[in-house]
């Protein structure tokens, strides 16, 4: 979807509004594939980038045996990957999630699951399953928690009354059982980055977690991802101008495998940031995804060029 704060830009995937060549990324060094489980999720958040909620199964579960395919596919194409991701929805709503994990440590990679550390993380065979990850695997295996805001007010206004309470309850769980934790947060409020790293420091203090708030890495900071805000077409020429190369954007790194409802087999998409455009789905299989992708989105620019974010560990 392109806002009308765009209108005629991102219109042809080759070429600007100007009649400049656009920006492309090629896949230069391959490092996480993503799997989303499903958009169905045990909460809905304001400005959800993928719409996720307790109704929306536009993505459905995806299943350990259409996994296996793919992680047989990055060894035969030598793609080098280090990390496995896992992204919703929520994740643990999944009922193949422990299965897939496993799966993916078992060959050797790194796992990062990113989810709200609720209800569905919090059911008791979830727990142990991830109990049996972490004593099989160890550091291996990585939660990212979906923690809005250093604040219960503000994380409470985009997740919902209790939402903050119930979080820090499956963070002390994580905390008491030794499994890796990071956050991933939002930067929507009016506060500098130096501030809101400050205080989500001081929140992790206070509570003893283990996770290094000034680390961008350990806690992910995310714009905020609205289309109805004008942003300029990236170009060849701005690398230079930026003083960027495609090799710094996120889709020269990583790409995600998805299952749409109806669909008779997933397919590989581009960005994680993107699951519902068409023109960044690839194909049905790694080699497909293996091409060029141009930046023809909103979100290539604001979100990935000018702010420089990744979705990875």
């Amino acid at each position: 979807m392109k806002d009308q704060a765009n209108l005629g830009k991102f219109a042809d995937p080759h070429v600007t509004a100007d009649g400049d060549t656009r920006a492309h990324v090629p896949l230069s060094r391959p490092e996480t594939l993503w799997f989303n489980t499903g958009t169905l999720c045990n909460i809905e958040c304001e400005n959800c980038y993928i719409l996720s909620s307790p109704t929306n199964d536009a993505l459905v579960y995806l299943r350990s045996d259409e996994m296996r395919p793919y992680l047989d596919e990055l060894e035969e194409r030598d793609w080098k990957v280090r990390e496995i991701g896992f992204t919703g929805g929520e994740p643990f709503m999944n009922p193949d999630m422990i299965d897939m994990a496993r799966m993916a440590l078992e060959r050797g990679y790194e796992v990062l699951i990113l989810t709200n550390a609720m209800l569905p993380m919090m059911r008791p065979h979830v727990k142990a399953g991830l109990l049996e990850l972490h004593k099989d695997f160890g550091d291996k295996l990585t939660l990212r928690i979906s923690l809005d805001h250093w604040s219960e007010e503000n994380h409470d206004a985009v997740r919902g009354v209790g939402g903050f309470k119930r979080t820090l309850e499956g963070m002390y769980w994580l905390r008491d059982n030794g499994l890796r934790m990071t956050v991933a947060g939002r930067t929507i409020w009016e506060e500098s980055e130096a501030e809101s790293r400050a205080a989500y420091g001081r929140l992790f203090a206070e509570h003893g977690f283990a996770i290094d708030a000034m680390h961008p890495g350990e806690t992910v900071l995310f714009p905020e991802m609205d289309e109805s805000v004008e942003v300029p077409e990236i170009t060849t020429a701005c690398w230079d101008i930026l003083g960027k190369a495609p090799e710094d954007v996120m889709c020269a790194s990583s790409r995600m495998v998805v299952k749409r409802k109806g669909a008779a087999s997933p397919a590989v998409i581009a960005c994680t940031l993107l699951p519902y455009e068409p023109e960044f789905e690839m194909g049905r299989t790694l080699e497909e995804a293996e091409a060029p992708v141009q930046l023809n989105h909103p979100h290539c620019a604001k979100f990935c060029v000018l702010g420089g974010a990744s979705c990875s560990a």
